[in-house]
């Protein structure tokens, strides 16, 4: 278990402050989650996030242990701790999930979707569709979360707006993943510009439609990517020498 030496020397913050400081690590860590700015499986040490975030390593813990709670990531102590990989059947769960919700997010913000907004909106989703010429995958995850929560932001819902960001910091290292390898495919034209019409036009309907969509579509690929991982048989094990 994880806990913290104040023998070794390292600074402890007043409990006020110290509570604080969790709470601005986990936000950080919580954001970069949802960006899919970290992988599935990488490593996450304490000390290294604590010399990052320019604060000692009992803020890190606290923040650590409410991400493992979160179900984003998994603690092995004195093993490891490192971000979760979904299984195939734990996505799917997830955009099951979403997409009751999500469509519901989009359809509350519409009135609120103001031209200005929709523009932005607009120029994410060209961001997003240069990053995947231009095979910068990172700014192109970046691209569609933003492009997301662009619209579920505007919701006025902050309970559902805060239930898509926790399912989303479970996602997100799944999504790093999309590329190269199981890229979002469509049967037609891209779903976002499907979704950018819906808004332009204020119909609810088709708003509602194309999120399903652009759920089931975009992430068909990486449905099946997964599938894939699960079922190569795992790598044999090392022989033991014979004793002479």
């Amino acid at each position: 278990m994880l806990t913290a030496d104040p023998a070794a020397g390292t600074p402890v913050e007043p409990a006020t402050e110290e509570g604080s400081l969790s709470e601005t690590v986990y936000l950080r860590l919580r954001t970069a989650l949802m960006r899919a700015e970290l992988k599935p499986h990488e490593r996450l040490k304490v000390r290294d996030l604590a010399q990052q975030m320019g604060t000692s390593e009992t803020p890190v813990r606290e923040a650590l242990f409410q991400l493992a709670h979160d179900g984003a990531i998994e603690i092995r102590p004195r093993y490891y701790i490192r971000v979760r990989r979904l299984t195939a059947k734990e996505y799917l769960e997830l955009r099951d999930i979403r997409m009751k919700l999500e469509p519901l997010a989009a359809e509350k913000a519409l009135p609120h979707l103001t031209p200005e907004v929709q523009e932005k909106l607009r120029d994410t989703h060209r961001a997003l569709r240069e990053a995947e010429e231009s095979g910068d995958w990172t700014t192109a995850l970046q691209a569609n979360f933003d492009f997301h929560f662009g619209i579920y932001a505007h919701s006025g819902m902050p309970t559902l707006t805060e239930v898509l960001e926790g399912l989303w910091i479970r996602l997100g290292p799944t999504l790093s993943e999309l590329y190269p390898q199981a890229a979002p495919t469509y049967a037609d034209r891209h779903q976002h510009l499907n979704i950018l019409d819906a808004i332009q036009a204020g119909d609810a309907y088709a708003l509602r439609e194309a999120i399903k969509m652009d759920l089931i579509e975009g992430g068909r690929a990486l449905s099946m990517h997964l599938a894939r991982i699960e079922a190569k048989p795992p790598a044999p094990a090392g022989r033991k020498k014979r004793k002479e």
